[in-house]
């Protein structure tokens, strides 16, 4: 079982890093959970600007609705918001965000104006053929879009949902071949690492176990007690 939440007088701003399929998304919420902080997911602070219709939420939906990526300076005025509503109060878990050096640094001239910092920066290392197994395996309804995987959670009947009985489906995204391109982006950024390791900000956690044994050691890792080579 995991271990109890020390108390510790600490402001803990991590940001969580790791190749796309690691499971960062998962953990990040049961860190949030355990710390008693928000998950600052960079999808989820877009779709709530959107749907609220603030001059940062207009923003955001047009350039959404071009196509474009969304810039560095939208996403850390979202950020600014979070510091600004005092739902950070404690902490909060990165999660998407920073990707590079050049959002590393400016995340790190933001929380300086509110004269914070980041605390932790904790790496999930997954070989990248455990990714690619990871997310070549999943497959979703065609239906009601329920997701299954064919190794971790299978259905009852091969191609079939458990649920409505449609077709199941691997998305496009999901193909060996989009997972590996993803994943020389992801190490085309992999400066990003070397940029905590010098700020000596850096843990790295084993990615590969059972969901509770990674959850364990990435908060050890928060802690201040994970491994730090």
């Amino acid at each position: 079982m995991p271990f109890a939440v020390p108390k510790v007088d600490r402001d803990r701003l991590v940001v969580l890093l790791g190749p796309p399929g690691a499971g960062k998304g998962t953990q990040a919420k049961r860190l949030a959970q355990r710390y008693g902080i928000p998950q600052l997911s960079t999808g989820d602070m877009l779709r709530d600007a959107r749907a609220k219709g603030s001059e940062l939420g207009k923003r955001v939906a047009a350039v959404m609705d071009a196509g474009h990526l969304v810039s560095d300076d939208i996403v850390i005025a979202l950020i600014e918001e979070k510091l600004a509503d005092g739902s950070t109060k404690g902490g909060a878990i990165f999660d998407g965000f920073p990707r590079t050096v050049a959002q590393a640094e400016a995340l790190d001239a933001m929380l300086t104006r509110h004269g914070r910092h980041v605390d932790r920066a904790v790496l999930m290392y997954v070989p990248d053929d455990e990714v690619v197994r990871r997310n070549s395996g999943r497959r979703m309804c065609s239906k009601c879009q329920r997701t299954y995987h064919v190794e971790f959670s299978p259905p009852k009947v091969a191609d079939v949902c458990d649920a409505c009985g449609g077709e199941l489906i691997q998305r496009a995204d999901d193909r060996p071949e989009k997972i590996r391109a993803r994943l020389e982006v992801y190490h085309r950024e992999a400066p990003l690492v070397g940029y905590y390791e010098g700020k000596k900000l850096l843990r790295r956690v084993d990615g590969i176990g059972l969901l509770d044994d990674v959850y364990d050691r990435l908060a050890r890792a928060v802690d201040g007690n994970g491994d730090d080579r």
